[in-house]
């Protein structure tokens, strides 16, 4: 086992990895850019590191510097969390060439499984339901014209190195068409440096439910249980569960195909295969091959700590579980707390909080990196935390979220507590009639709470 981590990451994953490894006895490291110099997971680690400037570019994402530190300290592995370099094939691979545990997959899985259209071929070979779409990527705007008539309107153009909803536009008719697939490509040269586009079949209001899969390296590969990711705004999770609103018929068919998915990608480590869903049919949309936000719901219903288990498999270990030990107990609910305006168009909210209060109790968990007084630097996302809540039965769950909602204080700066509280409220989402065109369809409703509840 390790006997010192690095975390290559900040805010609320880095805490969470800290606390994962203090409770392993094993040491951190924690970096940060200028502006973190106060943050949580600085004070909370063994030892930290600055690596550079406020820009992401300048410290976070900065592959040279981070390395340095990992060595200079004398660290055995780096935990990348999610975000900046976690999916970065290059940064796996330099870990290892410095003698470095990269605690994720492995480098080629990597690759394999950010390239979106060479993903989708994978999946195609496994037998694993893909969208409707291109075999690869697209050549031309001709070939992607030929291709939209032969799917049918609406179609979905997205960046084979894209993620986040980046690089990713509809076009609902052929009228439409040119302009969305110029767009999508511009943006995606902009954002990943790569312009490589692919086509799926638009499915209009599916749901979002992926399955968690973890893997050693002696070929045990596992699952999870899944999560429902429907409550999105603009491709951006909101709310998350687990599990989710499917017969167990269905449950286990995707299931197997995330098996599949992971065994023909040989794949190590934690990881998410994400699908859509439509009635009975579930479609493969993409894996996501690191630590996801929404990890905690997946822990509170199996009682595995993820993170955990992540760095057991990378220092050797064998999957501590078998697929029958796995029982899903309960339902758990997740809301992200972020820093910003929903009435301005969700406009970031850096600046000082005044206050923090945060509820407890059993079955109410709070994951976080903030403190009264702690100053939200204007230059990484917008998320403060994320709180959680495991209840006996989804209805149980949900009435907790609001309760606990109810009593979470965050002075100094705006943010969407009242917004998810509307959310939690609103009864198509009590009865689980919910899909990923959600919040777009009841805006409106949303935007309704009152300031002062």
């Amino acid at each position: 086992m390790f006997q010192k981590i690095l975390i290559a990451n900040r805010g609320e994953i880095a805490v969470r990895i800290i606390r994962a490894c203090k409770q392993m006895g094993i040491e951190t490291v924690a970096i940060y850019s200028q502006a973190d110099r106060y943050s949580l997971h600085v004070q909370l680690a063994d030892e930290s590191v600055c690596v550079g400037g406020n820009k992401s570019s300048e410290s976070y994402l900065n592959m040279e510097n981070i390395v340095t530190a990992a060595i200079s300290t004398g660290a055995e592995a780096i935990h990348p969390g999610f975000g900046f370099l976690s999916e970065n094939a290059k940064f796996a691979e330099l870990c290892i060439e410095c003698g470095i545990r990269f605690i994720g997959p492995k480098a080629s899985a990597i690759h394999n499984m950010g390239n979106k259209s060479k993903a989708r071929q994978m999946m195609m070979d496994a037998g694993v339901p893909v969208v409707p779409g291109s075999d690869g990527a697209v050549a031309s705007l001709a070939e992607a014209r030929q291709l939209a008539d032969e799917i049918g309107y609406p179609v979905l153009i997205k960046a084979s190195a894209g993620g986040g909803g980046r690089g990713m536009r509809v076009a609902y008719t052929k009228e439409e068409f040119d302009n969305s697939f110029e767009t999508a490509k511009s943006e995606a040269k902009i954002a990943f440096g790569d312009d490589t586009m692919y086509m799926e079949k638009f499915i209009l209001n599916p749901r979002h439910i992926e399955f968690q899969i973890i893997a050693d390296k002696y070929g045990n590969v596992c699952h999870l249980g899944e999560r429902d990711c429907s409550i999105q705004r603009r491709n951006q999770k909101v709310i998350e569960e687990a599990p989710s609103l499917i017969s167990d018929e269905l449950r286990n068919k995707m299931a197997e195909a995330a098996i599949n998915a992971a065994r023909e990608v040989g794949y190590e480590n934690a990881g998410t295969i994400e699908f859509l869903v439509s009635g009975d049919e579930f479609y493969f949309i993409e894996m996501n091959t690191r630590i996801q936000v929404e990890h905690p719901v997946t822990e509170m219903v199996t009682g595995v700590d993820i993170i955990q288990e992540q760095i057991r498999i990378a220092s050797g270990e064998a999957l501590s579980f078998t697929q029958e030990d796995v029982e899903l107990k309960g339902h758990a609910i997740e809301v992200r707390l972020n820093a910003e305006n929903p009435r301005e168009n969700f406009r970031p909210s850096p600046g000082t909080i005044s206050l923090v209060h945060v509820p407890s109790g059993h079955g109410v968990r709070f994951d976080s990196f903030i403190y009264s007084g702690y100053q939200i630097p204007p230059y990484y996302d917008s998320m403060m935390g994320k709180l959680i809540v495991h209840g006996k039965t989804r209805l149980d769950a949900i009435m907790k979220m609001r309760a606990s909602l109810d009593e979470v204080i965050i002075d100094g700066v705006d943010n969407n507590r009242a917004f998810c509280m509307q959310i939690l409220q609103e009864d198509c989402f009590v009865k689980g009639e919910t899909d990923t065109g959600f919040i777009a369809a009841h805006l409106e409703q949303l935007l309704g709470y009152d300031d002062h509840e």
